[in-house]
């Protein structure tokens, strides 16, 4: 499929761009997209929490009661999981929550989700474009100029665009990703998805 490239105020500059239909025009598979972002979510969780055991406790060994007679359950030791303070059974332990995908499968879900953003017209391609200096007003400009300024974007953005990063990333409904390390959460969790012409062509050289 062909996308016309724009400038930063919304106009056609007369250019397009080859977006490979080996990419965006293949069927969604909607499995390996939830394999995929189920990673990615496992991938931010810590994995520190940690309860201590019995054996962890620090406390008294003297035996709490006589053996016998007191009509209760022995007790030996204030440590035992059942008095407050004690240890805890089968409590959390550290650990690590991630999911190990195989490279086609990451592959195909990042295609999948650039397919989906195909169907619903949901992709725009601008021409490459910098600032001299950072400045988040410029960059909301671009959005509303796109009609995509309500919505929660993905930007990706060139190698040589860190003064256009540096504007665009404080915006609460903007995340700013490079193409080479784009994940299938951000392209799920964004609505429109907005890249320079470099970034594209990137891109399209990863996943082909």
């Amino acid at each position: 499929m062909k996308l016309d490239v724009l400038n930063t105020k919304g106009e056609k500059t007369g250019r397009s761009i080859e977006l490979p239909d080996s990419i965006y025009g293949i069927e969604p598979n909607d499995h390996v997209i939830y394999l995929d972002v189920k990673r990615f979510m496992n991938s931010q969780r810590q994995g520190t929490h940690k309860a201590k055991q019995r054996n962890e406790i620090h406390g008294s060994t003297r035996k709490l009661r006589k053996q016998k007679g007191g009509g209760g359950a022995r007790a030996g030791s204030i440590k035992n999981p059942q008095f407050r303070g004690g240890g805890r059974i089968h409590g959390p332990q550290p650990r690590d929550y991630d999911i190990k995908l195989n490279k086609k499968v990451k592959l195909l879900a990042r295609k999948s989700a650039l397919a989906y953003k195909a169907k619903d017209n949901n992709i725009y391609v601008v021409e490459d474009f910098n600032y001299e200096v950072p400045k988040t007003q410029d960059f909301v400009s671009v959005l509303k100029a796109l009609n995509i300024g309500s919505n929660k974007v993905l930007f990706l953005a060139g190698e040589n665009n860190e003064n256009v990063i540096k504007s665009a990333r404080n915006l609460p409904n903007t995340l700013v990703s490079a193409s080479s390390s784009v994940s299938t959460y951000s392209l799920m969790n964004a609505k429109a998805l907005l890249m320079t012409e470099s970034a594209a062509n990137t891109l399209n050289e990863i996943l082909k």
